[in-house]
């Protein structure tokens, strides 16, 4: 079972940035990030594929970075130029199939 700790969520004024992290028990090539925001369906926001190609949803636009640390079995997703929309519970998520799921972290872009 690999256990998926998501961290550095938090409260920032539109344009401004975060970086969130995600710690993985163990290695797992496929790692991601999706989001919830509140009365949605949760929708994928950026990931590394099975060969280590990051992939993005059409919103980030250039404004995300999905990058990885393989040393320390993490994945970071860095938010530059956030925006109300992007007010979320931002998940990580891994394995195959997207089998494993870490708890969640507040993302809120205030206006």
């Amino acid at each position: 079972q690999v256990q998926l700790v998501e961290s550095g969520g938090g409260l920032v004024q539109a344009g401004g940035s975060l970086r969130l992290s995600c710690a993985a028990s163990e290695r797992t090539n496929t790692m991601g990030w999706f989001r919830q925001a509140p009365g949605k369906d949760r929708e994928f926001v950026a990931a590394f594929n099975w060969s280590g190609v990051p992939n993005y949803a059409n919103f980030v636009k250039g404004r995300f970075t999905i990058s990885r640390d393989n040393a320390k079995n993490t994945v970071y997703l860095q938010m530059n130029s956030l925006q109300p929309e992007d007010t979320a519970v931002y998940y990580c998520a891994g394995g195959v199939a997207y089998g494993y799921w870490g708890q969640g972290t507040q993302v809120t872009v205030s206006s």
